[in-house]
């Protein structure tokens, strides 16, 4: 049998074929626009979502047998803002993970509100980039939208409902809604009465792994496919590529190096980091995580050579790195802000430490460093809580960067397992698939069964010893920094 895996990222929807075995089979991406309709905003439009993921499942299964698709699941794009009116009609285009227009929302959140309330009802402190600060906004601002409002819903439940009917979500993607009970993985009625917000208005809950119905006649007739494949709820995009790498179950960790960058931690129990630096999550597998994310991670790199030295070759600019571990130049990688451990919507990229010997490759591999320091910065709080980590996986677009990873190994000071499949994400979609249809008894079991390491990165002691050094002098650039950030709107 055949599962479909949906990665629906900020830049295309990128989707898996994947036999039940986990031999991938097939994978196609589509891209779609990024509006940015003021600076610092950022939307998408929910039915490009729909059509690309449409076209693309056709291009996918080309030459497949159609009829053996048993399942389809999701790993998406968190926090986006998607509402829809009585007719099920998009309202206006999603506000996303890396909209920064609500720090007012979030202001009001965690100062009247207030963050200890804010972590008692949900696990978690308002962030920018959360979905309840968007809603406030738009109740705001956009009155006559909010009243419209019959279903809210996240940017990859909105694929769901286009294929299934059902108005669905699920609770790894639902806790970072800042609506959720994360504890009891339920909505929270106290933060509805917050936000304004009906419960019937929010979508119904479901295990990642849970088949939340079949595709819809029309769709199965469409794709070619039988009405019979079943799809099932999908989770946030951390959550599945976790899933993706087999970071499931007590204490294991896994780095992802996409657009934003993020550690994360799995556990079988709940448990909250007191400062609320490290989101506390519902897991894909049934349990729970702790998660690190820095909202611009490869993006970092993707804006150095692309936009300032102006170039593709990422592996020539990076075979021009000398010596690790000795770089005097410094780059904080706050782009868009950043979220775990600052909490800083108005923090922004620095580079420090220049001198008129300052090299072009200097540059460069302060952009790899910074990313990597900054992942370091969350990581710590993780040990602070007294969790031992030694090795971690790791994916994404930055992740097939070899020297990217050893700078990371030295940085964490940890090993560093890359795996078979690069395709975190969608893979992780399509082993829910799997679970859903049976084809596994668990998501452990698929992890166990399906995830497989092909290669070790390991710390070189001496390396490390240097990298401790810089990460100490890192970490005082940004408290240092600071109160110069506000200044320069």
């Amino acid at each position: 049998m055949y599962y479909i895996g949906v990665d629906l990222g900020t830049s295309a929807v990128k989707l898996l074929l994947m036999e039940g075995n986990g031999k991938i089979a097939n994978v196609v991406s589509k891209e779609y626009p990024l509006y940015f309709p003021h600076p610092g905003w950022s939307e998408q439009k929910p039915e490009d979502w729909y059509a690309q993921t449409m076209e693309g499942m056709k291009e996918l299964l080309e030459g497949f047998a159609k009829s053996q698709v048993a399942g389809i699941s999701f790993g998406g794009q968190m926090h986006g803002l998607v509402i829809l009116d009585s007719q099920d009609a998009v309202i206006r285009p999603a506000i996303l993970w890396n909209d920064g227009r609500t720090s007012v929302e979030n202001d009001y959140l965690n100062n009247v509100i207030g963050k200890e309330t804010l972590s008692a009802y949900t696990a978690n402190i308002s962030f920018t980039g959360f979905t309840a600060s968007k809603l406030l906004w738009v109740k705001k601002n956009e009155p006559e939208n909010f009243a419209r409002i019959e279903k809210i819903m996240l940017p990859k439940d909105y694929l769901a409902y286009r294929l299934t009917g059902v108005h669905c979500t699920d609770v790894s993607d639902a806790s970072g809604m800042l609506l959720f009970d994360v504890k009891n993985r339920c909505w929270s009625k106290p933060m509805c009465e917050i936000c304004s917000v009906k419960e019937s208005q929010l979508a119904k809950i479901y295990e990642s792994y849970e088949t939340v119905g079949c595709v819809l006649p029309a769709i199965a007739k469409e794709l070619g496919i039988p009405e019979t494949v079943k799809v099932a709820a999908g989770a946030g995009d951390n959550a599945a590529a976790a899933v993706g790498t087999g970071t499931v179950g007590e204490g294991m960790c896994n780095i992802s190096l996409g657009t934003s960058g993020t550690i994360f931690i799995s556990s079988d129990h709940f448990g909250v980091d007191k400062h609320n630096a490290l989101h506390a999550f519902a897991h894909a597998d049934g349990h729970y995580h702790l998660m690190g994310c820095m909202l611009s991670a490869a993006s970092c790199n993707k804006w150095w050579m692309d936009d300032i030295i102006g170039t593709q070759e990422y592996a020539k600019e990076q075979a021009a790195i000398g010596k690790l571990g000795e770089n005097h130049v410094f780059f904080l990688p706050y782009l868009m802000g950043e979220r775990s451990p600052h909490n800083d919507p108005d923090a922004r990229g620095t580079f420090i430490g220049m001198t008129m010997d300052t090299t072009r490759a200097d540059m460069t591999q302060a952009v790899l460093e910074g990313v990597a320091f900054a992942l370091r910065d969350s990581f710590e709080v993780a040990k602070s809580l007294g969790i031992r980590i030694e090795r971690t996986k790791i994916c994404g677009g930055g992740a097939k960067s070899p020297l990217w990873k050893k700078i990371i190994a030295n940085v964490m000071n940890i090993k560093v397992d890359v795996i078979e499949s690069e395709e975190g994400p969608g893979y992780g979609g399509a082993m829910l698939a799997a679970v859903a249809c049976g084809e596994y008894a668990s998501v452990e079991e698929a992890a166990a069964k399906l995830v497989k390491v092909v290669d070790t990165v390991e710390p070189d002691p001496a390396l490390a010893l240097k990298y401790e050094a810089r990460y100490q002098q890192f970490k005082q650039i940004y408290p240092t920094v600071k109160g110069l950030f506000p200044l320069l709107k």
